[in-house]
């Protein structure tokens, strides 16, 4: 069917409004100018900058550090009730575990905070941790889940009549199955972990501090090429770890 111009103009004008600004964040990170008003000539001074300023770069290793912890923990988790989701075909199951994805962030961040306070448990890198886990196990546990759909059942059954023990079919057949599933979901937890603001910004404390909210701090005075190049930066590890998701979610590996 032929596609009229007009949708192809409604299309472009969709996609100019969402990546013109990446776009420009992109391009401006290499301006020669501290201000972003015009563009003067192409340098590399604010990488340089970047890479010799040391409060960035522990903001960089705070980040790093929470996501992987953050990916590590709700990947064990989240595999974990993913498939108890499939095997226990129960109502309340997949509620507790999918609700931290439904709510808003700005609730999930003060309700983490308050119960933070309540426990006296001292707001920082820990905090952070914990509550990124908290809303990472159910992006693990819808992938995980997923992948459990597309498996043929009968190899479990037929480990089980070979005298495999459960955990056993799990450890041997089961998991090496949902592999690319479970990979896919700790990339996920990793990418929403290291540019997470809202609820990061309601339990991080006073000394805490990560990439996005140093950058939100940076932000607040000026927009700076630095900025733009740590922006720039975040974006490519980003959209680099979406990408090896992509390739290893169960819709993926079907379609090959």
């Amino acid at each position: 069917m032929r596609r009229s111009p007009w949708l192809w103009g409604m299309g472009l004008a969709a996609y100019a409004f969402l990546y013109a600004p990446l776009v420009i964040v992109v391009a401006y990170s290499f301006n020669d100018s501290r201000l972003n008003a015009q563009w003067v000539g192409f340098t590399l001074d604010w990488y340089r900058k970047l890479f010799t300023n040391e409060e960035m770069l522990s903001a960089a290793w705070n980040s790093l550090i929470i996501g992987l912890t953050a990916s590590a923990v709700s990947t064990v988790l989240g595999t974990m009730a993913g498939y108890a989701m499939h095997r226990y075909k129960t109502r309340v199951l997949p509620v507790l575990v999918l609700a931290p994805i439904a709510i808003p962030e700005i609730l999930m961040g003060v309700s983490l905070l308050i119960f933070f306070v309540i426990i006296n448990l001292t707001l920082g890198l820990w905090s952070i941790a914990l509550a990124h886990i908290a809303f990472c196990i159910g992006f693990v546990a819808i992938v995980v889940r997923a992948r459990l759909a597309g498996m043929d059942d009968s190899l479990v059954e037929a480990a089980r009549d070979l005298g495999a023990t459960p955990f056993k079919a799990f450890r041997l057949v089961t998991l090496p199955l949902i592999m690319p599933g479970v990979i896919a979901g700790a990339l996920m937890a990793f990418t929403l972990s290291i540019d997470d603001f809202v609820i990061t910004f309601f339990t991080a404390g006073a000394d805490a501090v990560t990439l996005p909210l140093k950058i939100y701090t940076m932000v607040k005075t000026s927009v700076t090429p630095e900025v733009n190049a740590v922006s720039t930066l975040l974006m490519l590890l980003t959209l680099l770890l979406i990408v090896i998701a992509s390739r290893l979610s169960p819709s993926a590996l079907r379609a090959e």
